[in-house]
Order: C-alpha cells, then structure tokens, then sequence
C-alpha cells in the first residue's frame, strides 16, 4: 500500500481562503460597530453638558480713511520763459570735478538778487568754485563770484572785471547787506576754506575786509548757507554762517566710495565728522566777534561730544512774534536745529522739543534748503525744507507762538508728489498773484550715473512748482504740470540754489536757478491772470538800511465779509546758499484793495500805512513815530 498523500488539493486551499474573508468581514463589521457606538455616545456626552454662555460681543465700526480728493479747482497758467542768454547771462559754474569725485563738486554754488549799483533794479550775483589747486589741467580762470548789472528791463552786463571780486577762490554760498550803513550793499562769501567779505565802496569798485573785520573763519573750513540778521535789536546786522562737515581731500580720498560697477561714488556726509556753525555780532565798527561758543550755537553729539551739525541752509523768523529774532538751521543726515533768541546775547536749540529737528518716524533726513513764511494767510507759520530723494519735502507748522510744530506736507499735498526729487533750494512764492504764497523748488542729482543703479533717479531733475490752492482744500497744494509752466521751467538740470525777484517792474516774481558744473536758468514770469499786486521798499534811517528783519502785514476785508492777513518778512536769506530781493510782494488777486499795511521795524517801531496804490512800487521809510499814517 502506498503511502498517504499529504499535499493539500485545490479544492481544500479554496475552502480556508473563503472561511478568512468571512473572518474578516465579520471583524470589520464589528470594528464599525463600536466605533458607532463611541461616536453616539460621546455626542450624547458633550449634549448632556452644560454649555457656557454666548458673551455680548458689541462690534465698533472701523473709521476708514477718506481717501485724499484732489480739489476741484482750476490750476492757473503761469508760463516762464527762459531769457538766460537773452539777457546775457554768460556764467558757468566751474566745480573742479576732474575725476576724484570729491564731495564739495556735488554742492553747487550760490546766487542772489540785490540792488548792488543802487538804482532801483535788481541785479544778479552768481557765487563759482574752481579748479583744484592740486589740477594740473590748464583751464581759464574763474572768479570767486560774477556780478551782472541790471539795465531795468531785465538785461544783464557783466562787470565783474576790474570790481575787486574776480579774485579765485571755492565760493559756495552768499549773503547780501549794508553792514556799515553807507547805503552801499556789501557781500560776504561762504567758501570751501577761508570766507570772504567785501565791502561795496560804490561805483561798482568793492575791498577785501575779510581780515579787519574778523570773519574768515577757519583755515580748513567749509561754509555753505549764511546770512546777514539783527540779533540783539542794536540796528547793527550780525552774520551767521552755517558749516558743513569735516572735509579735505585725503580723508575724502581715503574712503572707497563705490556704485554698484566699481565706479568711484561720491561720499556720503555720514562718513564725514560734524562742525559747528558761526555767529558774528557786528560791533558797529566795521569789525565782527564771534561769539558763537557763548551764544549757544555750538551743538555738540551728547554721544561723543563731538560738533554734531551738518548745516546747509539757514533762515530767520521771529517764531514766537517776542520781537527777537529766532534761527531755524537745516542740517544733512542729522537733526535739525531751530535757535530760539533768549534775548540776552544768547540761544537755546529746541528743535527736539519743537518737533522740527526730525521726521514723523524720529530720523534725520538729508536736509538741504530752507524757507519760512505765514503761508496760510493766517497765525500759522510753516518751515519748508528740501530733503534728499526718496525723503519728500517737509512742512512743518505751528499755529501762532507755540514754538510746537507738526509736519503738515503729507496731509497737506506737497510731500506725495516731492518724494522722488533731490530738493536743495526752495522757497514760498506768489507765483500768479492771488495773494496765497506757492512753493517753488530746485531740484538734482549728486551722481552723474544715479540712474544705472536707481532707476527712479536721474541725474538731472525738473524744478517743480506747488500752486496754493487754500486752506479750505484737504490738499493745499497741487504740482503744476509742464503744460501750464512751460517746457522751459520744466526742463530737467542739476539744480542747487535759487532766489527770486521782479527783474523787469511788472509786479510779477521771476526766478533765478543755478547748475552744479552748468549754466543757471534765468525764468521770466509771464503769468497773465490779470491779478494785482503791490510792492514794498523799505528803507531804514539806522545802520540797518534795508530793514533787514521787518514784518509787513497787509490786512484787508475780503468779499465774504471776513478779513484776509497776509504777511511777509523782510528777509533775504531764503533757499540754499543763496540771497533774495529785499523789497516784499503783496498779491491782490482781482481786488485792487491795499487795505491797511502795518509795519513792524526790527528796533520795535510800528507804523501804519492805508490808501497805498495797488500795482505800484512803494518806497516806505521809518518813521519815529509809533503810529504814522502815509499813502502815495
């Protein structure tokens, strides 16, 4: 008998393979089952529990911001038309670049408006570097300065030749006075080294007194803004001069500023020290003290103790309407200053606490130019100040006396549209006459090449004007387009300083811009809105011929019933290194109605003139008086 096959047949391996998918099933069903009942009875469990109570969640709405409307309002023509070489202005500004891109070759020089002949008209200085010494290049000779005489009608001639100013030396900033009271309007130049002041002997013939007189400054300085004030009332003019930073040419040329390539860059003023600014107090003799230390002026980094100002443009204006005069500085990459006048020879800087020396977020912006006015038309005063790209036009403003200011030029309009441009000079202007006072700037580039690794940047940049629109408007102010200034105001160009005057007796203010290493831009105002207008002189009897400091206001009631002030300062020093006329520009709109004109003299005078002639110039002197009356 054979033995039993054990290997399993197919039949058998069917029958174990259906007895486990019973299994199976059978556990998965029941694995379901309970997993059922859990769900079940864990929903029966949370049901059964007490529930909290809902809280009273009272929603507050969300105050969206309105979004800014620009006025519906009609922007005015105001077209100028560039006369430079009609006028025969030949200047161009020689900055010494030759290859080592040394900071100073980034700053331009300085120009300014004055009546230096004194024939009633306006002419026109225009401050020039020079060649480095070290330059082997031959070049023609520069003078420190370039006066050109005004016929009366807008045309210039030269006469700088033979006047005792075509001496060379790096100009950079000007101011304009009679210091001494002889009628005459005398020049001090800001320079990169010592300064220079001239005095005007009349017949366009002007002496070297910087060394009598004690205003050179340092060797190794160098000056920008500066200008000529009152400021202990004595009716003697005093000067006060900014300083930039620490600079010769080693340290610059030790620092390896690059763009982005390789290419030498200009510096930045971080990497340079700080330096203080200058007071001088005239002393009545021809000869100045400086008596910056013990006047306050001297504002060291509480950090280091080091000097911390970077200055480059300075202004003037009573803040607090005590009778003293105040100064405001504009410092580069650190705070700004404002000096209110103690009263006894002395300063207290409170620009932290006035809330000028920063921008809303606390920093230090690049500031440049500077100008001061009662924009408004009311109690409010405004500093305006030009920033570097990418920074906008600041505007601050107090109301009345406050010495308490906030930066109004987000809210206001002007700051939106200023923030790709390199501002330097600007200033407040009546462009079109209608009594409210725009804005009007100068704006460039430091690095030839800025657009290869900025691409919003250009080197060369339009000037801009801000028309004032009113007070009444959530945006005030409203950038003019090319179309109602005219291609010739709108052309792009390197600009630096600026100052304005009537240079040809139509009522209207016309512009002078200059160029780092170019021609300046003479602009003629030919705004035909039919607005009047009238035009003050004053003339002082003290030391203080051009009543330097003087406040006019102008008060007259208006159609609705309700009164219009506006307010002027005579005050040249306005801008960027540069010196605008002194007579003040009153514009009427379409009513020819002067009002009353109330004149407050820098000595404490007030005077009061009504029934003046609209449309004229008005020759005004001071009177003794408290209160004269005088019409023309």
């Amino acid at each position: 008998m054979c033995p039993q096959d054990k290997t399993p047949t197919h039949s058998a391996t069917h029958s174990t393979d259906s007895d486990d998918q019973i299994i199976g099933v059978a556990f998965r069903a029941s694995l379901l089952v309970i997993l059922t009942v859990i769900v079940i009875a864990s929903l029966a469990w949370w049901y059964l529990q007490p529930q909290p109570e809902t809280p009273d969640i009272k929603s507050t709405p969300i105050l969206l911001p309105h979004r800014r409307e620009v006025p519906n309002v009609r922007i005015p023509n105001v077209p100028f038309l560039d006369i430079t070489a009609e006028a025969g202005i030949d200047f161009v500004h020689e900055n010494g670049a030759a290859g080592e891109k040394l900071l100073p070759e980034t700053m331009g020089g300085g120009c300014g408006f004055l009546d230096i002949d004194h024939d009633g008209d306006q002419d026109i200085i225009l401050v020039n570097g020079s060649q480095w010494p070290w330059d082997t290049n031959t070049g023609s000779k520069s003078s420190l300065v370039n006066i050109y005489l005004n016929d009366g009608t807008g045309r210039f001639k030269n006469t700088t030749e033979g006047s005792g100013l075509d001496v060379s030396g790096y100009g950079t900033g000007l101011a304009c006075a009679d210091i001494d009271g002889d009628g005459h309007t005398d020049l001090f130049i800001s320079c990169v080294g010592p300064d220079r002041l001239y005095r005007n002997l009349g017949n366009l013939q002007f002496e070297d007194i910087t060394e009598k007189a004690g205003v050179s400054g340092p060797q190794d300085t160098w000056s920008t803004s500066c200008g000529f004030i009152d400021i202990n009332n004595d009716d003697d003019l005093d000067l006060f001069v900014c300083s930039y930073v620490e600079w010769s040419r080693d340290s610059d040329r030790s620092q390896d500023f690059r763009l982005v390539g390789g290419e030498r860059a200009y510096g930045r003023p971080q990497n340079f020290a700080g330096t203080f600014a200058r007071l001088y107090l005239n002393n009545g003799s021809g000869t100045f003290t400086d008596i910056s230390q013990p006047a306050g002026i001297q504002i060291r980094n509480p950090a280091t103790n080091n000097p911390l100002a970077k200055s480059l443009g300075v202004t003037f204006e009573d803040f607090d309407d005590d009778g003293w005069m105040d100064i405001i500085v504009a410092n580069d990459t650190v705070q700004n200053f404002l000096f209110h006048n103690k009263q006894d020879g002395t300063f207290e800087e409170i620009g932290g606490l006035a809330g000028v020396a920063f921008d809303i977020e606390g920093k230090a912006r690049g500031a440049m130019g500077i100008d001061v006015s009662h924009f408004r038309n009311d109690r409010d005063i405004g500093i305006l100040i030009g920033n570097f790209a990418n920074e906008m036009t600041a505007l601050y403003v107090s109301g009345g006396e406050q010495l308490q200011f906030r930066d109004d030029a987000i809210l206001n309009g002007l700051a939106p549209p200023s923030r790709l441009e390199l501002t330097f000079g600007v200033a407040f202007v009546d462009i079109d006459l209608d009594g409210r006072l725009d804005v009007i700037s100068a704006n460039g580039h430091l690095e030839e090449d800025i657009n290869r690794v900025q691409k919003t940047q250009t080197y060369q940049q339009p000037p801009r004007l801000y028309w004032n629109c009113g007070i009444e408007h959530t945006t005030e102010f409203l950038p003019v387009p090319a179309s109602h200034t005219g291609e010739d105001f709108a052309r792009p160009m390197v600009g630096r300083s600026l100052a304005i005057a009537d240079i040809d007796n139509d009522g209207d203010v016309d512009v002078l811009l200059t160029a780092s290493g170019g021609s300046p831009r003479l602009l003629r105002n030919d705004q035909h809105t039919g607005h009047h207008w009238i035009r003050l002189k004053l003339s002082d009897n003290s030391n203080n011929q051009g009543a330097i400091g003087a406040k006019v206001v102008l008060t007259r009631e208006k159609n609705d019933g309700s009164m219009e002030v506006q307010t002027r300062r005579v005050n040249p020093t306005r801008g960027y290194q540069s010196q605008s006329e002194l007579p003040v520009t009153f514009g009427l709109g379409e009513n020819k109605d002067t009002g009353t004109i109330t004149i407050y003299w820098q000595n404490g005078d007030v005077s009061t003139h009504t029934q003046l002639i609209a449309d004229h110039v008005h020759v005004i002197q001071r009177e003794n008086a408290l209160d004269t009356s005088a019409s023309d």
